[in-house]
């Protein structure tokens, strides 16, 4: 919450939709320890606007509950540092000299970005190693967070991705941000989901 902390309820109400997914008012209003009301009326803001929608869930008992998700619109709210034109220069990069070109772009920005971040990573602990990279894909809007799981193994979720559009027509972007994890953390990383495949996040399980 430190982070939603410094948001408005507005911004904080988006930021709890696109960490946790479809949430209810009183949820919502239970974490922010505000009123229902209060909630509702930003939740009914937000869907004049279009960047959530509604959905109804049947239960065992009583009425069907209504969740609120964040719409395809609400992505303009989110970190999102490439535009339209870089998609459209790899297009044209890729039609006059072949994709190949394209594949030795990813791989040369990986080789920069592990350059610029081994030093600070390597020879520390895993968990410091995690933690370090997690605070880099923050600072570059991937809405990162860590955790450990058993056998001390280590999760990566990362609840927004900047290159997502590109990443979907170009997937040596995810295959070489993958190569760069393994890199950095010195460990086996493995992608369980992942947003150009249509996930709802990018997940990483990291074993050492």
């Amino acid at each position: 919450m430190e982070q939603t902390q410094q948001l408005s309820t507005r911004d904080t109400i988006l930021h709890m939709l696109k960490t946790q997914g479809p949430l209810s008012a009183k949820s919502i209003a239970s974490t922010l320890l505000v009123t229902d009301m209060a909630v509702r009326r930003h939740l009914a803001c937000l869907e004049k606007e279009g960047v959530i929608e509604t959905e109804l869930v049947r239960q065992a008992m009583g009425r069907p509950l209504t969740l609120y998700r964040l719409s395809p619109r609400a992505e303009s709210h989110f970190p999102n540092k490439y535009s339209a034109l870089t998609l459209d220069l790899l297009d044209e990069l890729a039609e006059e000299t072949g994709e190949d070109m394209v594949t030795r772009l990813f791989e040369r920005r990986r080789d920069k970005l592990q350059q610029r971040y081994e030093t600070g990573v390597s020879s520390k602990e895993l968990v410091e190693r995690v933690r370090m990279l997690t605070n880099i894909q923050n600072e570059n809007g991937y809405m990162a967070e860590y955790e450990q799981i058993e056998d001390g193994k280590y999760i990566i979720k990362e609840h927004n991705c900047p290159i997502s559009q590109i990443a979907k027509r170009y997937n040596q972007a995810c295959s070489c941000e993958l190569e760069l994890f393994s890199s950095l953390l010195q460990a086996k990383v493995e992608r369980t989901e992942c947003f150009a495949n249509g996930g709802c996040r990018c997940v990483y399980v990291i074993t050492e």
